[in-house]
């Protein structure tokens, strides 16, 4: 188990300095990647913005498969499980999320019954969840887990725990950035929970014409995202929002955001998409409202359960860790959008990393903010030359991706 500082700042965190600062500090573009880089080195994304379901069906998971994925708020490496692969290797450059995942983990180990994880972090205003976690997982975390979370951070005396007595999504960098947002809609008259009071996809686009895309038109708005640093809180750094810009016509990338909400609003059925829930609620549907997250699904609780101590979390980055693993031992990678913070050399150092450990037939998925593959033509042609795009299957998964905030998804196999 690779150790971590759990309280490591931007500025000692050299991984994550590695990761991201690629201009002089002094440097316009350099000041942008240290502020993002400041805001990013605390917890960002208590849930991960990634539809598991897709990845699923892209990976084509069985049993025998060895996974490395990028961990976020660890939903999706959790969702995995319920295929039953034979090994997970979750990286991430943020001790906070290697926190966060390895407490997931704990709690799908050791809290009595489903009813527990669905309570922990399914639900909000639970009062009783650090008592379950002084309880059952306290005593079985590693020692830099337990610091982080027993940790008091704020004027209240509070430990980190007890965030999951209120609820955990209205916190970090993206669910303050939410936050954020419905109060700018309030400013415009818009209460956008209201939402869940639609009972239909055309109910929900009625909803969308006439009180969200308004708001994209709005001067405020329009400044608003027009500046790189406006969109840090959705964990979107300066290169990001370039990958962006270059789909709008003018500097305001809100155009973009307005299409990218469309989907989320009004492609896929309220009660199925717990990805809407949290944009427009900042809570995750009740029963009678619709579906949880694909982990905490009750028909998949068992087989995580039982599949829990097959992961191992890493504070690493991903070509780190592959650099440590023998060849052809990955079945499946999974990037999320990393690759769009990346250089031509960091990309390169990557594939040739990815390539060297990847079995026949291994599959790579990844995310961009744009939609075109960010390798293409940045990739080295030797490396290259070994993976298949599966360009007709990517197009037709990223359709289904319910998240709805990415412009592609992607596939790429190791060719025979």
């Amino acid at each position: 188990m690779t150790e971590f500082a759990p309280d490591a700042g931007f500025r000692k965190n050299r991984k994550l300095k590695d990761a991201l600062l690629q201009h002089k500090a002094l440097s316009k573009a350099g000041f942008s990647e240290r502020l993002f880089g400041l805001l990013f080195s605390g917890l960002v994304y208590p849930q991960i913005w990634e539809d598991p379901d897709v990845d699923m069906a892209a990976m084509e998971l069985c049993p025998q498969h060895r996974i490395v994925t990028i961990g976020s708020g660890g939903c999706n490496m959790l969702a995995y499980l319920s295929k039953d692969p034979a090994r997970i290797d979750v990286v991430d450059l943020n001790p906070h999320h290697v926190a966060l995942n390895r407490l997931k983990l704990a709690a799908f180990r050791h809290l009595p019954a489903h009813a527990d994880v669905v309570r922990m972090f399914g639900m909000e205003e639970v009062e009783t969840n650090s008592l379950s976690y002084d309880t059952f997982l306290l005593p079985n975390l590693d020692e830099a887990t337990r610091c982080y979370w027993n940790t008091r951070t704020n004027m209240f005396g509070r430990r980190r725990i007890e965030v999951f007595n209120r609820n955990i999504y209205k916190t970090g960098l993206l669910g303050r950035f939410i936050g954020f947002g419905h109060l700018i809609a309030r400013l415009h008259g818009v209460k956008l929970q209201e939402i869940a009071e639609t009972r239909s996809l055309r109910e929900q686009r009625q909803f969308f014409e006439d009180r969200i895309a308004p708001l994209f038109d709005k001067p405020l708005i329009r400044w608003m995202t027009s500046r790189k640093s406006s969109l840090f809180g959705l964990g979107i750094p300066p290169q990001q929002f370039d990958e962006l810009a270059s789909l709008s016509a003018g500097k305001s990338i809100a155009p973009v955001l307005c299409q990218r909400l469309e989907k989320l609003t009004c492609h896929f059925p309220l009660r199925e998409n717990y990805f809407a829930w949290q944009a427009y609620t900042r809570r995750y549907p009740t029963v009678d409202e619709g579906i949880l997250p694909t982990y905490l699904k009750s028909e998949n609780y068992h087989a995580i359960r039982r599949n829990a101590g097959r992961v191992e979390v890493h504070h690493a980055s991903f070509t780190e860790l592959l650099a440590q693993k023998p060849a052809n031992s990955v079945d499946r990678f999974v990037l999320l959008d990393a690759q769009d913070w990346m250089t031509d050399k960091q990309i390169n150092e990557l594939w040739a990393e990815i390539t060297r450990t990847a079995t026949q037939g291994a599959r790579v998925i990844f995310r961009t903010a744009a939609e075109k593959s960010v390798i293409e033509g940045r990739l080295s042609e030797t490396i290259h030359n070994q993976w298949t795009y599966l360009r007709e299957r990517s197009q037709a998964l990223n359709t289904q991706d319910r998240s709805a905030i990415y412009g592609g998804f992607h596939i790429y196999e190791k060719a025979a």
